[in-house]
């Protein structure tokens, strides 16, 4: 049965299926001749390894054995001039078309001269290099190519006044005036290479420069020209390593007096510098060589006042070894205290809010027994107020300011400096929200001791006032009993019971005042007072009384 397309002729069939009609592009072409064919993915199904296994090794090995040799032209043999001169004006052509294409490319300059040198035209490739430094004068290793070619073929005028032109243009390219001075040394003409030092110092340079133009004049064995380029030297760059390497220069010709004025310098107007502990150490290390223990003991000692604590644990650890050498057993042991010290330091700088470092650093400086670095620790402790007003995170810190006013009473024996503890704490201590007793107790107690009672039953009246507590209660009235006065232990009682109704406790100590004063009915009646309460703690034991 014959089959009939839908549509008829050649204008009714799909524009789909007629690529050519949407895509003028492809002209008589239709997709399917444009479409690029790829292999079907071949399956494997046997996967059974080989007989015969092959290494990637054996791969590229016959890869490389199998691999076509390499096409070069052929070598070209000139005969005549005529044939020299054709190759020269080939080749030209050929460098110049190049540089017309990468202008900016100094390799493809460096390349071109380097072939008129081969062809001994030194005219030719000077001009090559002349153009070149037109393109990239600030390309310092175009300078160079240019002076070493200069100085292969032993133009020398030549080759100084490049080396001029490129150390005027760019002289903070060190290896300009290093190779312009190691021409100059090559040639015999010291005086020439010194004046290119002097020119070069006067750029201010870095240590490097420095120390190679004194390296240079020591060569020629120039030593008092060394020294005063070390004195320029430490001027220009006053640190720790120049004032070392001066004062190493003086050592090593048998200068020691010389050597220690440089460290003396040194030590004087680098104190404070950042790593002024390399100073000292060496400094120290210079006097020990020199046989001068006690120098090197107060030098280190100097240091360690000086150096943050944060920079001198190398410090500690050359001091410690010191003492260990040549100190004795009370030297030994201010090296260890000193060590700790340190350790200590270090601890509180990582967390000052850390109170038992702090407790643990004033016991080692009260084991010392040095008063002012004492006090500097406890104010430096004391300064760390906790950041919050809660009660239990003031309850280690307290006992700092605890310690402090001990520490002033009992050993330092500085009343008037306790007292100043004293009140500076029961100002910081915020009332409103909570107190410590122990501080009022204590501030009063004080001021007992030094028979000064007016002073305390003021601090015990403004604690009741700003803050009362069953204890501060308890201790005021058994100071004014002990010191008999009945009617201000009355009043206290009174206050007592007016700030806490319900305690049965201050209710049976008054009427135990009262019955101990043979006031009998005073103190029925503070029972009777006490059991009418609508609230009591522990009613029975009143009722039992």
């Amino acid at each position: 049965m014959a089959l009939t397309t839908r549509g008829g002729g050649a204008g009714g069939g799909d524009p789909a299926k007629a690529p050519s009609a949407s895509d003028p592009s492809l002209g008589f072409l239709t997709k399917r001749d444009t479409e690029v064919k790829l292999p079907r993915a071949t399956r494997v199904k046997n996967k059974t390894p080989a007989p015969i296994q092959i290494t990637a090794e054996q791969i590229l090995r016959e890869a490389r054995e199998r691999q076509e040799p390499e096409i070069r032209p052929p070598k070209q043999k000139i005969t005549d001039t005529h044939e020299l001169s054709e190759y020269r004006l080939r080749k030209r052509k050929e460098f110049e078309d190049v540089i017309r294409r990468v202008r900016w490319s100094v390799s493809a300059w460096v390349k071109y001269a380097r072939w008129e040198e081969q062809q001994r035209d030194f005219a030719r490739a000077r001009s090559v290099y002349e153009r070149a430094l037109d393109v990239a004068h600030r390309d310092h290793t175009l300078w160079l190519k240019y002076a070493e070619f200069e100085m292969r073929n032993r133009f020398v005028n030549h080759a100084r006044n490049v080396w001029d032109r490129a150390v005027s243009l760019l002289p903070r390219v060190d290896q300009l005036w290093y190779k312009y001075i190691h021409m100059e040394e090559l040639l015999g003409a010291v005086a020439n290479a010194r004046q290119v030092f002097e020119r070069w110092m006067a750029w201010r340079p870095d240590t490097a420069g420095w120390n190679s133009y004194i390296k240079f004049e020591l060569r020629y064995g120039e030593v008092e020209r060394a020294r005063a380029i070390y004195e320029r030297f430490v001027a220009e760059h006053p640190r720790p390593d120049t004032f070392i390497r001066y004062a190493k220069f003086e050592m090593k010709r048998g200068e020691v007096e010389r050597a220690r004025r440089v460290y003396e310098r040194a030590a004087d107007l680098l104190a404070d510098d950042e790593d002024a502990e390399v100073l000292f150490v060496a400094f120290a290390e210079f006097e020990e060589r020199c046989r001068e223990v006690e120098r090197a003991r107060a030098i280190y000692k100097y240091a360690l006042d000086r150096v943050p604590k944060g920079r001198a644990e190398e410090l500690y650890r050359k001091f410690l070894a010191f003492e260990k050498q040549f100190g004795d057993r009370e030297g030994i042991e201010d090296a260890i205290v000193g060590k700790r010290r340190f350790q200590y330091e270090d601890e509180v700088r990582k967390n000052p809010l850390n109170y038992d470092s702090w407790f643990d650093y004033i016991r080692l400086e009260e084991s010392v027994g040095n008063k002012d670095r004492i006090r500097e620790v406890y104010e430096r402790a004391i300064s760390n107020v906790p950041p919050a007003e809660e009660k239990r995170y003031w309850q280690r810190y307290i006992y700092l300011w605890i310690n402090y006013a001990l520490y002033e009473e009992l050993d330092a024996q500085d009343i008037e400096r306790t007292r100043e503890v004293y009140k500076e704490c029961l100002r910081l201590i915020p009332h409103k929200k909570f107190t410590f007793a122990k501080i009022w107790l204590m501030a009063a107690q004080f001021e007992i001791r030094q028979r000064n009672l007016k002073s305390a039953r003021q601090i015990l009246g403004n604690a009741i006032g700003m803050a009362p507590k069953g204890k501060i209660f308890k201790k005021y009235i058994e100071i004014e009993l002990y010191l008999g006065n009945f009617d201000r232990c009355r009043t206290l009682y009174e206050k007592y019971i007016e700030w806490s109704p319900a305690n049965c406790y201050a209710w049976r100590k008054y009427a135990e005042l009262e019955k101990n004063l043979s006031e009998t009915d005073r103190a029925r009646s503070i029972y009777e007072l006490a059991i009418a309460q609508p609230a009591l703690d522990t009613p029975e034991v009143l009722w039992k009384v």
